[in-house]
């Protein structure tokens, strides 16, 4: 099953950065820096002024660590193939035995392995997730849903610059939710159910408030 998951999520980041660039692998994008970038952001909804009360948005943090997987994904595919890769993290992630700790601490190390390795820090993101009570189903589950959604933003035209997130008075990320939560995301063809849904919705209300 972690394998089937593994490979299930290196297959969909692979396809959304071949949708973004077809010769990706080639382009050394600096994916380390992203990952620096969204770990800033990640901190600032965690907390960290002492000058002021600050109370952790779970939520959000959840959310920016799968955006920073995202981009460890990407690290990964640039060592191999989907199928490969799958197989050398299972390994690595069903060795781990982390326990919770200082996220703020634990983030930092991460962040500095991250910039000078300019590689993904699987075992420091693992310790990140059991920081924040963060299981692999959960977050297999919101990969996915955040995966369809950049999926579907580049095919109306999110590079371009002419696709609109909100549409008929939400986010297209809060419509997305509340599709997803209608579905089994244990299915094989979750994926291409959520963004089925996800079209059929878009397109509807499209053509009702045309």
């Amino acid at each position: 099953m972690l394998q089937q998951q593994l490979e299930a999520m290196l297959v969909l980041q692979d396809k959304v950065n071949t949708q973004v660039n077809q010769n990706w692998r080639a382009q050394n994008f600096p994916w380390y820096r992203a990952i620096w970038v969204e770990s800033a952001e990640l901190l600032d909804h965690y907390g960290w002024k002492w000058w002021k009360k600050q109370t952790p948005n779970m939520e959000q943090v959840k959310l920016e660590l799968v955006d920073i997987w995202h981009f460890g994904l990407s690290l990964e595919l640039e060592q191999g193939a989907a199928e490969a890769v799958a197989v050398k993290m299972q390994v690595e992630l069903t060795a781990s035995r982390c326990e919770m700790g200082d996220f703020r601490s634990n983030l930092e190390a991460f962040t500095l392995k991250t910039l000078s390795s300019r590689q993904f820090d699987l075992q420091g993101f693992l310790q990140l997730m059991a920081d924040v009570a963060l299981s692999f189903d959960d977050l297999y589950r919101r990969y996915i849903g955040k995966n369809v959604l950049n999926r579907f933003r580049q095919d109306y035209g999110y590079q371009q610059g002419s696709y609109q997130k909100q549409w008929a008075g939400r986010e297209d990320n809060e419509h997305l939710v509340e599709l997803a939560d209608a579905l089994d995301a244990a299915a094989p063809d979750y994926s291409e159910q959520l963004y089925r849904a996800l079209n059929n919705r878009y397109c509807s209300m499209n053509e009702l408030f045309s």
